[in-house]
């Protein structure tokens, strides 16, 4: 078995005396474990950081076997933010969360390019909001979709509720599906806030980021890594935290 692909290093860590066991999400063939000779030595030290783009070729003699790596550096999308914790903590968020949920040799080359997109993002002004867009699309390809086209109740779709200046406000906790403000107002604790970045009505900003990371947190936890009776990865809680305390923000969640 040998292919070549690219990859992002998704997490690395020592294996035997010198090896290390690197993990990487492929664009044609998922999420890939594989070992790397030599990956302890200083040599591959810059090679093996979370978020770099690897041109990478994987070699066993069965397809079962955990096999080889050849790996060389396209680019290092972390090296430009070594001196902002901030944009790294996402970087590594995302690549732990990734890690987390994604099944070994199961392609999902759309997420791969969607998480490229997010890595190209990072320099922007909107790279929060593009963050949280992309959990969103992370939370669809593993199956927990939130449904924010129409209102739960009235199944009014969402461009007529927003004509009618009835717009979705509310994501349901329990559901993920949206709920228009008329319709969530006797139940407004115990909603999930919408917020009007996520359709296209607002230019997004730190409250919104922070309502958005609420809003997808809350089913990364409950849904995605409690059907795999696993913990959201301590990275994504310490981006969290990390940018709400850099805008005076609040981390909160619903029971």
């Amino acid at each position: 078995m040998d292919w070549n692909d690219q990859a992002i290093l998704l997490s690395a860590r020592p294996y035997g005396e010198t090896a290390a066991l690197a993990l990487v999400l492929t664009r044609e063939h998922g999420r890939h474990a594989g070992l790397l000779h030599g990956g302890q030595s200083a040599r591959h030290r810059a090679l093996l950081e979370p978020g770099n783009l690897l041109a990478a070729g994987w070699r066993a003699r069965l397809a079962d076997q955990l096999g080889t790596w050849s790996l060389e550096m396209e680019r290092a999308y972390a090296a430009p933010f070594l001196d902002d914790p901030l944009r790294l903590a996402c970087l590594a968020s995302a690549c732990a969360l990734l890690d987390g949920l994604l099944a070994d040799r199961e392609p999902h080359p759309g997420l791969f390019d969607a998480t490229l997109a997010l890595f190209d993002a990072l320099p922007t002004e909107v790279w929060a909001e593009i963050y949280v867009r992309w959990e969103v699309g992370l939370l669809e390809e593993v199956g927990f979709g939130l449904d924010l086209a129409r209102c739960a109740v009235s199944g009014r779709l969402a461009a007529d509720l927003f004509a009618g200046n009835d717009g979705l406000s509310h994501v349901s906790p329990r559901t993920g599906r949206a709920v228009s403000a008329s319709a969530a107002e006797p139940y407004r604790d115990k909603l999930l806030s919408l917020p009007p970045f996520l359709l296209g009505l607002s230019d997004g900003g730190p409250v919104e980021v922070m309502q958005g990371l609420t809003l997808t947190g809350h089913f990364l936890e409950r849904s995605a890594f409690a059907q795999r009776h696993a913990e959201v990865p301590a990275a994504r809680a310490r981006f969290v935290e990390r940018y709400a305390r850099t805008h005076g923000l609040a981390v909160a969640g619903v029971e």
